[in-house]
């Protein structure tokens, strides 16, 4: 039977609210078009007035990593379920090649952090912060957190403070000063006393395996309830590995592997309001087909009540076996949460080519 686009967007819109039943709603797609090849990871902010903020890459150039683009805006007025139609640009392409990978975080003083990679070439690719006190209406002018020159991986939606009101960026440098991009990434963080006033390198890093070729990539970092420090990192070594901090972030244990499986694809990992569980978002490669390894799919979550030591059964959110998903950044609602995601086709468009937001409501997980 045929349903008019009016009526299904409708019914679609009443089962992210809960008038149906609780299942993911994908509602928002930022496919590619002319002139703009690629649309890429963001992050989300809640407004004071109750609007939702998502800001990610939008590239003009080609498609790849180190093409044109710049940072721009959709806005929420319902909790995620629709979203503005036009872009509004935030960041212009001040690099030399892009700027890409958002983090918005309000601070614990009410200011809204932007920190996002300026690629200035594929010798210097570093992030910069800015900051809002009118609730994203303006920014600062950018601060550069990471002196040394070089080629620094920071990931969407990995800014995170601490609760002793540290600021901790989530680095992988992938090359030292006078050096091009290499595959193999070291893992270190930067963290701020002052807000994000003054930056500095961690006192320790960290090393995956020598075996690994791609070593750690795109780190993430949580706060337990114990006052440690995790941290995620994608590898080549089957799953996602792990260390810890008892210090802020500034050193840390051995890398040690992890039973969370996936391919070389980054995970994401935030705590649910109310319970205080764990959500993790990745690429569930438990039981794979063998045609899938590799791949970036399913696109799963899971949830873990004792800080990430065991995880709960995986529910799958996207399991095309051309998608590409990837990228997540998180934000939640009074009843929901927001994921904001790479979700391409690899035979029609390119991996990283569509961004999607779909709204989970958070009965789905119990259900």
């Amino acid at each position: 039977m045929f349903v008019p686009r009016t009526l299904f967007t409708l019914v679609l819109a009443m089962l992210a609210c809960g008038f149906a039943s609780a299942q993911p709603l994908h509602a928002l797609d930022l496919p590619p078009g002319p002139g703009n090849p690629r649309n890429s990871e963001g992050d989300f902010v809640t407004l004071k007035d109750g609007r939702i903020l998502f800001v990610y890459t939008h590239f003009t150039g080609s498609g790849s990593d180190f093409g044109s683009a710049h940072l721009a805006s959709r806005v929420s007025e319902d909790g995620g379920v629709t979203w503005s139609g036009e872009d509004v640009v935030v960041v212009p392409n001040e690099g030399g090649m892009n700027v890409m990978s958002v983090s918005l975080l309000r601070l614990a003083d009410g200011r809204i952090a932007l920190l996002y990679l300026r690629k200035d070439s594929k010798a210097d690719c570093r992030p910069y912060l800015r900051i809002s006190t009118d609730e994203a209406q303006t920014w600062s002018e950018p601060r550069l957190c990471i002196e040394t020159p070089g080629y620094f991986v920071v990931n969407n939606d990995r800014l995170v403070q601490l609760k002793s009101g540290r600021l901790v960026i989530p680095a992988s440098r992938h090359s030292l000063p006078g050096e091009e991009f290499q595959n193999r990434g070291t893992a270190i963080c930067y963290l701020s006393d002052d807000g994000g006033a003054t930056w500095r390198a961690g006192k320790g890093t960290i090393e995956a395996p020598e075996k690994s070729r791609t070593g750690l990539q795109e780190p993430l970092v949580v706060e337990l309830n114990d006052g440690r420090i995790m941290l995620l990192a994608r590898t080549d070594q089957g799953c996602q590995m792990r260390a810890y901090s008892t210090d802020g972030g500034d050193t840390w244990s051995a890398i040690e592997r992890t039973g969370i499986l996936s391919p070389v694809s980054p995970a994401s990992l935030e705590r649910m309001p109310g319970t205080g569980d764990l959500l993790l978002v990745w690429n569930n490669h438990v039981g794979i087909p063998e045609a899938l390894k590799g791949k970036r799919t399913p696109l799963s979550a899971a949830l873990s009540s004792d800080d990430g030591v065991t995880w709960g059964k995986a529910k799958d959110l996207e399991d095309s076996p051309t998608g590409w998903y990837c990228y997540t950044a998180l934000e939640f609602t009074t009843d929901a949460v927001l994921l904001g995601y790479c979700a391409g086709n690899t035979e029609e468009e390119g991996g990283l080519g569509r961004t999607r937001i779909t709204r989970v409501p958070l009965a789905w997980f119990e259900e």
